[in-house]
């Protein structure tokens, strides 16, 4: 990552530093975060010699992240060689990286649920294992629900959504601290009754 300017070489290298949190590895990390400050695209050789990674490094990392769907690759004319860029809308990062979490994590998780609720419990233990496990049914079924408005929303509306998110947190604070009023309030008129 020599030929990085700071900046661009703090982001890249961070990237890669979390990339494991978020279930890619060091070097797919890093091959996005490059892409995507990019301000152009880029052959393999290119981000293999700006990373300081080996060619193959670099084409096992850019067909994960053509897996997620997060680069788009071109051509140039008169050139032979592939060119890497990623979204360049962050609203549609976002929502591709949402896309491919919930097919890869949330729909696999929630088929194993069912069937677990199809299934016909032979003792106590395992009515007690299906009631929980209809608990987590029911929200894997509120947040499919979710998922599936919020990849039909376009990005104005998710940017409102988020920021609506903000101020029901703020509504559902105020009247916390009401109700916390109210029942201190209660108890206050109880024992001085008493």
């Amino acid at each position: 990552m020599m030929s990085l300017p700071p900046i661009s070489q703090k982001f890249v290298s961070h990237f890669g530093e979390m990339g494991s949190h978020w279930g890619i590895n060091r070097t797919v990390g890093q091959i996005y975060a490059l892409l995507y400050i990019a301000e152009e695209p880029l052959p393999a050789e290119r981000i293999s010699e700006l990373l300081g990674f080996s060619r193959s490094n670099v084409s096992i990392g850019l067909k994960e992240l053509n897996s997620w769907r997060l680069i788009k690759m071109t051509h140039k004319v008169g050139d032979r060689r592939e060119y890497f860029s990623s979204l360049s809308d962050i609203w549609e990062i976002f929502r591709t990286v949402a896309a491919e979490r919930h097919r890869r994590e949330i729909q696999p998780t929630a088929t194993v649920v069912r069937e677990a609720l199809l299934e016909t419990p032979s003792n106590a233990a395992e009515v007690h294992a299906q009631e929980q496990i209809r608990k987590m049914s029911d929200l894997f079924e509120l947040a499919n629900s979710w998922f599936d408005e919020l990849q039909d929303m376009s990005i104005e509306e998710m940017a409102r959504l988020m920021k609506l998110g903000m101020q029901v947190k703020g509504v559902l604070d105020i009247t916390d601290k009401l109700s916390f009023k109210n029942v201190r309030a209660s108890k206050k008129s109880k024992s001085t009754s008493e």
